[in-house]
């Protein structure tokens, strides 16, 4: 039985039995691969029923990454959209003294090149140039563009790799495209991946916090696709723990671009968005002001559900209860946590079978006739800039019904991720601690476009796409349940005794030092 410690909620409803019907037993037991390390500190963690092993970063550890990057001269860093800014400069940053140049590549007469300039990359010493041309003088490669942008360049990126050079991706994306393509990475050459769990802007500013604080930065999984080199892997952990990581998880790369682009589809930007969307209007069909709708529902996520969640784990803000709010989170819960698994369903099988990944490439060739609009024009977010500006030092509630519909997301999301043979710490990360520890707080500082938008392109129209969904069956489906009032006692038991909770107990003790705190003005930010 595959669910034989922690089953997926069993109802009275048939869809339940789809659902797991569904779920390949092999698929859920795939193991973790090993690696060796002799250069960073590997640590064996229990996680449930399960043992993980991490790499311990930090800025302790910076002493080791002439080691790790051990025949490397210089490291290339093609693109500056999101990763870009934040992992060049801190590259060159803890690189500092080394002898091994960071240097960042972008097309000719790019627009970025002047960005890349005012943070302190020049032509004249060499740290900053063509793309091509710099990927043809660099030992390590991490290309960074646009993952769209990837899937028309990597037949003439690979023409330029240096023989027994290391080519990095901060998302798995490309091999997704290899697969639909039937093509693989070129002979001679390393293929890695290390993935920060936030968007760049983060990485940059936990960097920037932990300059004061150790062990303030972004964690990261990274995998090992082709070691051609025998120095794959210390050179990718190298790549981790340069760009601030406290932790560095094992994956695959394709369990990454799976989790990845599901994760930022559902509960990291798609399925939040369409979650605050639909209970604004619940709300105010329900009595409530604009005002207090919108502090019910965005503000009570962002502000203390994200905390809570961030520190203690999803049960604490369960516990949070009592009597009447208690079973109107459990309400909210029942009603949600089906609805939302149908979609995420949808969402992880796009994705698994590479139909996302093309829709991507397509969506991406209209862009010259329908570029990507706004997606903070509805009456919700105009609604949510008058109330951030009114912002009191004031302690703000959680909204039982907010938590309840929240949580079935995060939930039904690492439920799924579980059941499909993903590692525990990936499904930590794409589920909860990626949400709360690296995006929500961008949403709380300046609304949803400020999060989404400061994400790849691959992940924005992955929001947009499927935010509208989440929106519509929750309004179909939990609007009517949540009027009833019923609850689902077998859901909620499934969510109280979940082996995700020791999961997270374990993960919250693996969290940055430090809470990350946005500010106006960085490198890489779209305002």
């Amino acid at each position: 039985q595959v669910f034989a410690s922690a089953p997926l909620p069993i109802s009275s409803t048939p869809r339940t039995f789809v659902m797991l019907s569904k779920i390949s037993p092999s698929s859920a037991a795939r193991g973790i691969r090993n690696f060796n390390t002799k250069i960073f500190e590997k640590k064996t963690v229990s996680l449930a029923d399960r043992t993980e092993t991490i790499v311990v970063g930090g800025r302790d550890k910076f002493h080791l990454l002439p080691q790790a990057f051990e025949g490397v001269k210089q490291i290339g860093v093609l693109g500056w959209s999101s990763q870009g800014p934040a992992q060049a400069m801190n590259l060159r940053d803890s690189l500092e003294g080394t002898g091994i140049k960071v240097s960042v590549g972008l097309r000719e007469g790019s627009a970025s090149m002047e960005k890349a300039a005012a943070a302190g990359f020049s032509r004249d010493d060499g740290t900053l140039g063509e793309m091509y041309d710099v990927a043809s003088k660099s030992d390590m490669t991490l290309l960074l563009i646009s993952d769209a942008a990837q899937a028309n360049t990597y037949p003439k990126l690979f023409q330029h790799l240096k023989k027994g050079s290391t080519l990095g991706l901060s998302h798995g994306f490309l091999l997704g495209i290899l697969n639909n393509r039937g093509e693989k990475f070129p002979d001679g050459v390393d293929a890695v991946a290390v993935c920060p769990k936030g968007m760049g802007p983060s990485v940059r500013r936990l960097y920037e916090q932990g300059k004061s604080v150790n062990g303030a930065g972004i964690n990261c999984s990274f995998a090992v696709e082709q070691n051609a080199t025998g120095m794959a892997v210390e050179r990718a952990l190298g790549w981790g723990v340069g760009i601030g990581a406290p932790f560095i998880f094992e994956t695959t790369m394709r369990d990454e671009y799976v989790s990845d682009i599901f994760g930022e589809r559902s509960v990291l930007l798609g399925a939040v968005h369409g979650i605050v969307e639909f209970l604004f209007r619940h709300f105010v069909a329900n009595g409530a002001s604009k005002e207090d709708a919108f502090k019910r529902t965005a503000e009570s996520i962002t502000g203390p559900i994200t905390q809570m969640v961030s520190h203690n784990g999803l049960l604490s803000v369960y516990d949070s209860f009592e009597g009447a709010e208690k079973r109107e989170f459990e309400v909210a819960y029942s009603a949600a946590y089906h609805p939302l698994m149908e979609v995420l369903m949808e969402i992880y099988d796009d994705v698994k079978s590479g139909r996302e990944l093309d829709s991507v490439i397509d969506a991406v060739s209209r862009h010259g006739q329908y570029p990507m609009t706004t997606i903070d024009d509805t009456e919700t977010w105009r609604v949510g800039e008058t109330v951030r500006a009114a912002r009191t030092s004031a302690q703000r509630p959680v909204c039982p019904t907010t938590a309840g519909v929240y949580l079935a997301c995060m939930q039904a999301q690492a439920d799924l991720l579980i059941a499909n043979g993903h590692s525990y710490s990936e499904v930590a990360n794409e589920s909860i601690i990626e949400a709360v520890d690296s995006l929500n707080p961008y949403v709380d500082f300046r609304g949803i476009a400020y999060m989404i938008d400061n994400c790849s392109i691959v992940a924005r129209l992955g929001a947009r796409k499927w935010a509208p969904r989440f929106d519509y069956l929750l309004m179909q489906q939990a609007g009517p349940k949540l009027e009833k009032g019923e609850v689902d006692e077998g859901l909620i038991t499934a969510f109280k005794e979940n082996k995700l909770h020791q999961i997270m107990s374990v993960c919250a003790a693996l969290r940055p030092s430090v809470d990350i705190s946005p500010v106006a003005g960085q490198h890489g930010v779209r305002d």
